[in-house]
């Protein structure tokens, strides 16, 4: 038998002599930081907008698109116990393509649909904030400034350099997946009591829609609540036995986070009226409010102002260390890569991003386009990542890896890609900003062809991988 355990070693420095990444995370941890992940804005702020397309039966599109989400994550399980390297959809890409500029476009998806998350994030903590110190900010110039200052707290403190801290993330996790909890409880107490109507969950409103028009439509919206599990790839070579640990770790985290999407979306349409969920930014507090009167709304806002937060700043720190790669890799301009000689952060990277964050609250601004716009840049995403675990399936390892049955790539691939498409009645606003994003990307990516034509430098030819920002910049 092959051997299965080389790359299991805690090995301290790569094959070219750099040091390697060291493996820190057990099953535990990891666990955690999948779990972490996942949770976050979301489930917070999109479950009102996703009852607005069905009514009731507003658990049937988180249902729908974590099955969608679990199917696409056995792609993702036989890559990353194939390739056990921090790259993620990049390296996939590349190693099944071979064409710099798929695998630039995959990338630039990955760090856009980054910018709109944490953007997403942006508005739904501002909504919080106006909610836990009773200030009515509105729809309108007040809550945008409370957006964008929040998003330049979060850059600074990107700039200052924030370590990727396991331990730090057991804490977000837990302060996340309380407030999650702390519903699920009162759904289950006001269940024993009697002060729930129960009966709401069975009930489908789709206004001028179809019911799988509604269904499909609301799922567009839900699927931004399962994404997060794909970052967990990027771990892989901080990670004690990869090959062995991912698939069961994996699916142990999607799966739980699934289950608490549904109860959380059963006991809010219970507690809360379809109508009166889908009304402003802050649905959970409007459950927390109607199913313990005597709780102190102010302390749920600040859980969900700190689990939106740690949204926003894991994105935009991803967003800026796939800036900072792409640059190192001559896809994208040189300044872009330009680390601050004392902080060690790639200062320019996050400059960079944040004005794109800037851009989009300013001019977008609402939850379910931003929310929306980054399912559809994932799903595009997964689709190319489906199609790869297939391309791929020829090329042969000298380790033991997980296999996904063949049948579950073809069907996430056509899932995911019928999701993104207007068939399903997404939003055409979420195809302009994508577009808008991403026709930024090739513009930078055209400019630093010509420059470096001119200068007689390779683009993105010394490692694939650094595409995919693998490895901490400070």
């Amino acid at each position: 038998m092959a051997d299965s355990t080389r790359e299991d070693v805690d090995e301290t420095t790569n094959p070219d002599g750099s040091p390697s990444l060291k493996r820190v995370m057990g099953p535990g941890l990891l666990l955690l930081f999948i779990v972490g992940d996942i949770l976050g804005t979301g489930i917070y702020a999109l479950t009102g907008e996703v009852a607005a397309e069905v009514g009731g039966v507003v658990w049937l599109p988180f249902l729908v698109a974590f099955v969608v989400a679990l199917i696409t994550a056995f792609s993702y399980l036989e890559l990353v116990t194939k390739y056990p390297k921090a790259a993620g959809a990049a390296l996939y890409t590349h190693k099944a393509f071979g064409v710099h500029f798929i695998t630039f476009i995959v990338a630039f998806a990955v760090m856009s649909s980054g910018i709109t998350s944490a953007s997403t994030a942006s508005r739904a903590f501002a909504s919080n904030f106006g909610s836990a110190f009773d200030i009515d900010l509105g729809e309108g110039l007040l809550i945008t400034l409370v957006g964008l200052a929040f998003m330049t707290l979060v850059a600074a403190i990107n700039l200052r350099g924030v370590g990727e801290s396991v331990k730090t993330n057991v804490v977000l996790t837990c302060v996340e997946l309380s407030g999650l909890l702390l519903i699920i409880f009162i759904g289950l107490y006001a269940l024993g009591v009697g002060d729930g109507d129960f009966s709401r969950v069975t009930e489908i409103d789709t206004g001028d829609n179809s019911m799988i028009g509604g269904v499909l439509a609301a799922t567009t919206l839900a699927f931004f609540a399962m994404v997060g599990f794909e970052d967990s790839v990027n771990m892989a070579e901080e990670c004690k036995r990869p090959t062995k640990i991912f698939p069961r770790v994996l699916l142990t985290g999607l799966i739980a986070t699934g289950v608490i999407y549904v109860l959380v979306s059963v006991a809010a349409i219970a507690l809360v009226p379809a109508d009166e969920l889908s009304e402003g930014d802050t649905p959970l507090l409007k459950v927390v409010e109607a199913g313990a009167p005597g709780f102190p709304l102010i302390i749920f806002a600040f859980i969900t102002m700190f689990a939106v937060a740690n949204s926003a700043l894991i994105n935009m720190l991803m967003a800026s260390r796939l800036v900072y790669g792409m640059s190192r890799e001559r896809v994208l301009p040189a300044q872009l890569g330009r680390v601050h000689r004392t902080r060690r952060t790639p200062y320019v990277a996050i400059v960079f991003t944040t004005l794109l964050a800037f851009g989009l609250i300013t001019f977008v601004g609402e939850v379910p386009a931003l929310g929306g716009t980054t399912a559809l840049l994932l799903l595009c995403v997964f689709t190319v990542v489906n199609v790869a675990a297939l391309v791929l399936r020829k090329d042969e390892v000298d380790h033991d890896h997980f296999r996904a049955p063949t049948v579950l790539p073809v069907i996430g691939a056509i899932s995911c890609g019928f999701l993104a498409t207007p068939f399903t009645g997404r939003d055409n606003e979420q195809y302009a900003i994508a577009g808008v994003l991403l026709v930024v990307g090739i513009a930078l990516w055209a400019l630093t062809v010509v420059v470096n034509r001119r200068t007689g430098q390779t683009q993105g030819e010394a490692d694939p991988a650094n595409l995919g920002g693998g490895g901490p910049v400070n």
